[in-house]
């Protein structure tokens, strides 16, 4: 992957060597297959390190919402039949008419993805002003797809056997062999992932395992019990 990202060159030092010193905070993406296990990773950051985690899904919920330029103009491509009785898009009829008309999801994901973007972003620039913020996470499936790369410092990849995958997949969320050939074959390749990654947690084995990964990687950011 060419080196385009904003790198920082700042020296960190390990937790027994920084003594009060200011650690220069980190804009990370984490993403990886379907099933790989990002919620339990990310779940187990969340709790040990100063950091904030936003989800691209979530994201793209808010830019959505009533009120906003990107709701405006998903009704105007649309139609207002994918407005709910609430007034807010309604998820189901929105895909109903995306997944009717060839053409329509590109057309879609023009508007959402450089909002969601646009409002993490803001959320970056915010936390940067907030001194108790040291690590700041982004996670999507498409991070890699849609030129995260460029952005962030760092860029990681959740990595499961496929095997591993699909059954967490059949007993975590009821998915039969079809669906699951459907969404992996849709995602980029194990090679494509690690190719755009700077650092991979291999999640196949116990979550102790992967977390003693995350935390010989980020020793020298604050630990919290």
């Amino acid at each position: 992957m060419p080196d385009c990202r904003r790198k920082l060159d700042i020296y960190v030092a390990p937790s027994h060597e920084r003594s009060g010193m200011e650690i220069s905070m980190r804009f990370i993406g984490i993403t990886g297959g379907v099933g790989a296990g990002k919620t339990e990773i990310l779940k187990y950051i969340r709790q040990h390190y100063k950091c904030e985690i936003h989800l691209a899904d979530e994201a793209a919920h808010q830019v959505k919402r009533a009120g906003t330029v990107c709701f405006a103009r998903l009704v105007e491509l649309l139609g207002d039949e994918i407005v709910g009785a609430d007034g807010e898009i309604d998820r189901a009829a929105m895909a109903d008419r995306i997944f009717s008309e060839q053409g329509l999801l590109e057309k879609v994901n023009a508007i959402v993805h450089p909002a969601v973007r646009e409002y993490l972003l803001e959320k970056l620039a915010l936390a940067k002003t907030n001194p108790g913020v040291e690590l700041f996470f982004v996670e999507a499936a498409l991070l890699v797809e849609t030129g995260y790369g460029e952005l962030v410092d760092e860029m990681w990849y959740i990595y499961a056997d496929e095997s591993v995958r699909r059954e967490r997949l059949k007993s975590a969320r009821g998915y039969q062999d079809e669906r699951i050939d459907r969404i992996i074959g849709s995602q980029l390749t194990e090679e494509e992932f690690r190719r755009a990654s700077d650092f991979v947690i291999d999640n196949s084995g116990t979550l102790a395992d992967s977390y003693r990964q995350i935390k010989k990687k980020l020793e020298a950011f604050t630990w919290q019990e």
